[in-house]
């Protein structure tokens, strides 16, 4: 299924549902999605054991998937986990720990998606701990 025709919105929206249906075969569990404060938005909350992680999803289409360990590579999606929005996601993860009264372990981790325009394909990558 060709992909290019999507909105920057849309992108956004097939790479969060990648990235939550990774978490889940990869034995998260899924708390809450799309969770919005003044602060920001929570885009995954999970649960793995007792750590609560708040993941931050960034997606992108490219036209064809990285190289691994690829020294200049322009289809890096981290490009877009900048400190002013890793801050936002802290400041917003805090008030989402202290309104579910959560006292246990937490942090702050990243899912990196890219979208194969031609196919749909994607490729996932799991930053834990970006803060």
């Amino acid at each position: 299924m060709d992909i290019s025709q999507l909105s920057h919105k849309e992108v956004g929206d097939l790479g969060e549902r990648i990235a939550a249906d990774y978490l889940r075969r990869n034995g998260f569990r899924i708390e809450g999605k799309n969770i919005a404060k003044k602060t920001g938005e929570l885009d995954i909350v999970v649960r793995k054991r007792r750590v609560l992680h708040i993941i931050e999803v960034k997606s992108m289409m490219c036209n064809e998937f990285p190289v691994p360990h690829q020294e200049v590579n322009s289809f890096d999606p981290a490009e877009n986990l900048h400190s002013s929005k890793i801050r936002k996601v802290v400041r917003t993860g805090q008030w989402y720990i202290s309104e579910r009264k959560w006292e246990g372990e937490w942090q702050v981790d990243g899912v990196l998606v890219w979208l194969r325009r031609r196919d749909g394909a994607a490729r996932v990558r799991y930053l834990p701990q970006i803060v």
